[in-house]
């Protein structure tokens, strides 16, 4: 259907890619996969047609139609969320006002002979074909079913955008890109902004709209769900799969041990034959023997061996200093913001060493309760912190308050303080800032770079208790699992706030949802949990009917 041919994209004569070709085809999903700054969203946006290559070409059937969700954006704010998804019509509603002001021209005009009316006759035929082969659609049900699946309730529907989060933008801008039925949708990180429930129901329109996908995520059970094939870029080239991620890593490690092994196999053949020529290259009864070896080296195309991207986050919590039994105890704790309830009666009791999952839809109160905890907003009922708590806070929007105009040597070591001080370099190392990365502006930094600077700020002195808002956002598959190792191997306390199921996997031993103004206990992992909702969900589903 579209077919990427000879791709090359430099920057300051370096190669990002070099002569990638691939092509997607009809009803493909592809998982677009490779580490932070890999060049994947740069792909996409040529794909998209947003930007130019160095060399090489996309091909789109002039029938075809691409919609491309980049990862930041802004809709109109003079529109109500109901009036920006309805966008998604507007080429149609166009045609239609076409279609009619060319007919009125046709009665009013009398040149019926001219060249103008026959050009006029034919774009209105070509018009009209395209216009009445568009399925009917009652386009006003198609808008509110995609919005309410994602999250949106109707009292939303006729807000301005401009009451909106960023994230809620972003799913209005999603909203539109489903609604137009395209031919090719390209995803640039589409769950960072969703919870829980609303990634569920986008896997399952993409899985069953029948049309081709392309996405990046770093959300491996999203991925894993939704796609059948992979393409990895990595230093430079792509590697492609007609499997889903996890079976796709797995294949690669096997291809990669065969590689290896063909190449030691080939080494010990050359040096053997080298070894023959060089004792018998003066012996005249050898001769025709080592002139045949030296022509069939000459000739042998060397194995290689797929190179291995060893750059890695090294990644370790401080040991943390000794809290009370219970780090945080909170009861019947209520927020209301004038009129607007957030939750009410919360109560809940964190011990020592315990890992804990705040989930739930979006607006809900999860960041909420954790500034509660952070002493940033006022509230109504109890909340203590137990003896010697000492807590270190990553918050959803860390990344984004950072310095753009210092350096990344200069964000670390302006906040560093005694003996740390001495050691900045080799902690800007360990998260991948080593050379001359560490003399880069925050502003050219992409989003999972930064996410990474903002958490070095996390073990710049001992904490017992960690409160992460979203800490995965823009991190890499790599760096998300070397991430998941250390909190795992963190000796103190944990509250995550996240909709990454496969990060929560085995991180978080007990779950508290978020809604209906309301926190809920959940006894068990993330798993258990989500089986309980699908429970409820169906439930739900049979009441509505």
């Amino acid at each position: 259907m579209i077919s990427v041919d000879g791709l090359t994209v430099e920057f300051a004569a370096t190669a990002l890619f070099k002569n990638i070709s691939f092509v997607i085809n009809e009803k493909d999903r592809i998982a677009l996969m490779g580490k932070n700054g890999a060049g994947k969203s740069t792909l996409l946006k040529i794909i998209a047609g947003k930007q130019a290559p160095s060399s090489g070409k996309v091909s789109v059937p002039k029938e075809k139609l691409v919609a491309y969700l980049p990862q930041h954006l802004m809709t109109d704010d003079k529109r109500t969320v109901f009036e920006e998804a309805s966008q998604a019509f507007a080429h149609i509603v166009e045609m239609e006002q076409e279609i009619a002001s060319i007919n009125t021209q046709l009665e009013t005009r009398t040149d019926y002979e001219s060249e103008e009316y026959y050009s006029l006759i034919e774009q209105l035929s070509t018009l009209s074909e395209k216009f009445y082969s568009i399925e009917e659609s009652n386009f006003d049900a198609e808008i509110e079913k995609v919005l309410l699946g994602l999250g949106f309730v109707r009292d939303d529907f006729q807000k301005p955008t401009s009451e909106f989060s960023g994230g809620w933008r972003m799913r209005i801008e999603l909203a539109k890109i489903l609604l137009q039925n395209p031919d090719l949708i390209l995803l640039d990180e589409p769950t960072n902004h969703l919870d829980i429930e609303s990634i569920q129901w986008l896997e399952e329109f993409l899985i069953n709209c029948g049309k081709a996908v392309v996405v990046i995520s770093h959300d491996r059970t999203f991925i894993d769900n939704i796609t059948t094939r992979t393409i990895e870029v990595t230093m430079g080239r792509i590697y492609d799969y007609k499997v889903n991620y996890s079976k796709y890593l797995q294949l690669r490690l096997e291809r990669r041990d065969q590689q290896q092994k063909a190449f030691v196999e080939q080494q010990k053949m050359i040096a053997e034959n080298q070894q023959f020529i060089e004792r018998f290259k003066g012996t005249y009864s050898k001769t025709l023997q080592v002139q045949s070896r030296v022509k069939m080296l000459e000739k042998l195309t060397i194995v290689e061996v797929d190179e291995e991207d060893n750059s890695a986050l090294r990644l370790k919590f401080p040991p943390s200093p000794r809290s009370g039994n219970y780090p945080l105890i909170v009861k019947d704790l209520s927020k209301k913001y004038d009129d607007h309830l957030v939750f009410s009666d919360v109560s809940l009791t964190l011990e020592r060493g315990e890992k804990i999952a705040f989930v739930g839809k979006n607006g809900e109160g999860k960041s909420t309760l954790v500034k509660a905890i952070m002493s940033e907003i006022n509230f109504d009922g109890e909340l203590n912190l137990g003896h010697n708590t000492m807590i270190g806070y990553f918050a959803q929007n860390q990344a984004s308050l950072l310095d753009e105009d210092l350096t990344v040597f200069q964000t670390i070591d302006d906040v560093a303080v005694g003996d740390i001080r001495t050691k900045v370099k080799d902690i800007l190392g360990a998260f991948m800032f080593g050379g001359d990365s560490s003399t880069k502006k925050v502003k050219v930094l992409s989003g999972g770079e930064r996410t990474r600077l903002a958490m070095i700020k996390l073990l710049l002195e001992p904490v017992n208790l960690l409160i992460l808002d979203e800490p995965t956002n823009h991190l890499d598959m790599k760096t998300k699992d070397i991430l998941k190792g250390a909190l795992k191997d963190f000796d103190g306390t944990l509250i995550l706030v996240s909709h990454d199921r496969d990060f929560l996997d085995g991180l978080a031993d007990k779950v508290y949802e978020f809604g209906n103004k309301r926190v809920k206990e959940h006894l068990g992992d993330i798993n258990s949990f989500l089986k309980t909702k699908k429970m409820d969900n169906l439930k739900e589903i049979e009441r509505t009917k």
